[in-house]
């Protein structure tokens, strides 16, 4: 005969709306991690063509390297979202983890003398440093905090419960599929149109400026 627990020991009303909130606390977090992560993502790969497409600013094998590793993550990201997969984390995780110590040896390769200069066979050489804002912002630097920001992101991501398909959407973003449709679309269409935007105004005042005498 089974003994009922004392009234101290037994799960309250208060309890349980306390759980449900902590959850679904966890799964909004979740669901802002996954589109700043996206957000991150589309951010370093049109940033990075601009800085090569639009300044001419040419990549060395470094930067390729991260390239390879960054730009999958756009298309991997939506998908994720699109389909609500509960398992983007292992998709992403490994290209992110590796894009981090990818951008941190080449951080460190320029701003230290640790590691000596890589033999590169043709092309920029890898310690060549484009940009450096404030003595320490340069491009590796910037790959390396976008690779950071996708790891945290998915991490929450990994730590969130399942999605349930039969909640009623409160304490998440993405339940329905058109609040995630919107939500990829919004970040990865405006993203893209404004690289397109400052792509030709850039080259507008470059050709002012060449029109000018100036260059």
């Amino acid at each position: 005969m089974k003994h009922a627990l004392p009234a101290e020991d037994q799960p309250t009303q208060a309890d349980a709306s306390t759980l449900a909130g902590s959850t679904g606390m966890l799964t909004l977090f979740s669901d802002v991690g996954l589109l700043v992560a996206l957000l991150a993502a589309c951010l370093a790969t049109v940033g990075s063509l601009f800085f090569s497409e639009v300044w001419g600013w040419i990549p060395c094998l470094l930067c390729w390297y991260q390239r390879i590793l960054m730009y999958p993550l756009v298309a991997v990201l939506a998908v994720g979202i699109l389909r609500r997969d509960p398992a983007v984390y292992a998709y992403v995780l490994p290209l992110s983890l590796a894009g981090m110590a990818m951008s941190l040896y080449h951080y460190l390769l320029i701003k230290t003398d640790l590691f000596p200069p890589p033999a590169c066979q043709a092309g920029i050489p890898c310690d060549v440093d484009y940009l450096n804002l404030f003595g320490f912002i340069n491009i590796p630097f910037l790959a390396l905090l976008a690779f950071a920001i996708i790891s945290v992101g998915v991490a929450l991501q990994s730590a969130a419960p399942s999605p349930d398909p039969d909640a009623d959407g409160r304490g998440t973003l993405l339940n329905h599929s058109l609040l995630r449709a919107g939500a990829v679309a919004v970040i990865v269409l405006g993203v893209t149109g404004a690289f397109l935007l400052l792509a030709q105004a850039e080259m507008q005042r470059v050709q002012a400026l060449a029109g000018w005498g100036l260059l």
